[in-house]
């Protein structure tokens, strides 16, 4: 069996999760390993697909190798992945899986994001391997992934393959564009980060319509003409002081420009599954704020041009993308009605300074990066301060007083003369805090008259 190992890591042979694949391969002597670093060696790439089209026509089996970068794949793999798309050629039942490694900070999106391009291309998809970074230093590790290898052996003798999942058709509807500026100019700015081509008109208009009604100052910013150096490189050199290590003026054109403003609008068209690979760049780039939440409190809004009803795991990544920072997600929009919809509530937001709580997808990514941070704040010193700044550290044991209450809860309810004499007493005594904030506001009530 020949395997090809796609790496879309962009520290290529130095990948940690690289080294799961070379693992497999020490382990399974007796199959033909091939590899390419296409997220070290994207530019060679873009002029070169040839080279790499022959070596996934020659395999049997097809391992996408990645680190997880900002809910999906580095932007260098989603580069790649477009220009598999885009040669020309039938991949069209190949057999696929993936590997990646992280702290399991939306791990699920990013396998997601491969298994439906995947899927565009009539590949047989098995389902993936995600790792935690050090998970193969140790036997348990190692164990688990042995344990995948045989699964996508056998999936692959058997033809058991992931299902494609079923869609509703979709027609592009034709976008009436308000050419008119109908609103009252307010005070503030809106930055619009868009990834937008001359050629796309229907983008364009949407642009243009939000712009003729946001009743605020709106810095658009076209990352298409910014020249960036490159993708992330997982290199670290920010950890400390937040200095990307290129000196191509993005952490200054983010911080000045972008992160300033009172709220922040992303305007792009579907591409793969997702923004597409510049609009990835940019957002891996922006881990020159490691896992820090900067934008904490600042609106976001999206005007997305495609198919955004039929696309489950890009709705889950707006959103999360928008719980994990802190921001009130005024609304995505993708045809007049919801566009108009997110600039009116996207107005709200911003004159009444609008939080609400995380939901899940906020306080799980956050846990993530709580206990992430707490064990490299050695090395991480610019997130350490600010998590310790802003109360990030919230583990449960500092909640001392609650902690032996509900051990003292605890042994009541494990008496059983003591629960008896409870008697279903427990809720009322659960909502006796609350009983305290209205009677609280009662009295103020009083005093006010």
């Amino acid at each position: 069996m020949n395997i090809l190992v796609i790496n879309g890591s962009p520290k290529g042979k130095n990948s940690i999760t690289l080294q799961t694949s070379l693992f497999l391969e020490k382990l399974a002597d007796r199959y033909d390993f091939d590899f390419i670093h296409v997220g070290q060696r994207i530019k060679y790439y873009e002029n070169n697909m040839q080279e790499a089209v022959s070596k996934i026509k020659n395999a049997d089996l097809i391992i996408f190798s990645y680190p997880v970068y900002t809910f999906i794949a580095p932007s260098q793999l989603h580069h790649f992945i477009n220009l598999m798309k885009n040669c020309g050629e039938d991949f069209s039942g190949k057999i696929v899986t993936q590997i990646s490694t992280s702290k399991h900070f939306y791990d699920t999106t990013a396998h997601r994001y491969i298994e439906e391009n995947c899927f565009d291309m009539g590949m047989n998809v098995i389902k993936g391997f995600s790792a935690d970074m050090d998970d193969l230093t140790t036997k348990k590790g190692q164990k688990e992934a042995i344990a995948f290898f045989k699964h996508v052996l056998w999936c692959a003798r058997n033809a058991v393959f992931e299902k494609i999942p079923d869609k509703k058709e979709y027609s592009e509807k034709n976008y009436t564009q308000i050419r008119t500026k109908n609103y009252i100019a307010k005070n503030g700015t809106v930055a619009l980060v868009c990834d937008v081509s001359e050629d796309d008109e229907r983008l364009i208009s949407m642009i243009e319509d939000f712009k003729n009604k946001c009743p605020y100052e709106i810095k658009e910013i076209n990352i298409r003409n910014f020249a960036f150096s490159g993708g992330c490189l997982g290199c670290f050199n920010c950890a400390t002081n937040g200095k990307c290590i290129y000196k191509d003026g993005f952490d200054k054109l983010l911080r000045d420009e972008i992160q300033s403003s009172d709220a922040i609008v992303y305007a792009f068209s579907i591409e793969d599954h997702s923004m597409g690979w510049r609009f990835k760049m940019y957002d891996d780039r922006q881990f020159c704020n490691g896992h820090r939440t900067v934008t904490e409190g600042t609106p976001f809004g999206y005007i997305v041009n495609g198919d955004y009803e039929n696309e489950e795991n890009l709705k889950t990544i707006i959103v999360g993308r928008s719980e994990v920072g802190h921001n009130f997600l005024a609304g995505v929009g993708y045809t007049p009605e919801t566009l108009s919809d997110m600039i009116k509530r996207l107005d709200y937001a911003i004159e009444n300074k609008l939080v609400l709580p995380r939901n899940f997808y906020g306080v799980g990514g956050m846990k993530i990066f709580r206990d992430l941070i707490w064990v490299m704040r050695g090395l991480m010193k610019a997130d350490h301060e600010f998590y310790k700044k802003h109360g990030v550290y919230d583990f449960p044991q500092k909640q001392t007083g609650r902690m032996l209450g509900m051990c003292l809860v605890g042994e009541v309810m494990r008496n059983p003369k003591l629960k008896a004499k409870m008697n279903g007493k427990m809720t009322e005594g659960m909502l006796m805090p609350y009983k305290k904030v209205f009677d609280n506001m009662d009295k103020r009530r009083k005093n006010k008259k």
